[in-house]
């Protein structure tokens, strides 16, 4: 038979260790992509005032928005569309 030499079982346990290690490192990598995908999910954030959505017109909307109450001059209206 074959003799096996003393480091062939030094030799498995290194190669043991660095696949346990890669493994460990892409379950790593798989939670924080996950994380990532779950807290970012599609949703974004719009500008628009806030309760304008029942107002009846344009004016009224822009009336009740507290940030814009002294922005806007009842003299001077531009509609953009």
């Amino acid at each position: 038979g074959e003799v096996e030499s003393p480091t062939a079982g030094a030799d498995v346990a290194v190669i043991g260790g660095v696949i346990a290690a890669v493994i460990f490192v892409l379950i790593c990598l798989l939670v924080v992509m996950v994380r990532y995908l779950y807290r970012h999910k599609g949703t974004y954030h719009t500008n628009e005032a806030k309760g304008t959505e029942f107002a009846e017109s344009a004016d009224a909307a822009l009336k009740n928005d507290p940030a814009l109450q002294e922005a806007v001059d009842e003299s001077k209206k531009e509609y953009f569309i």
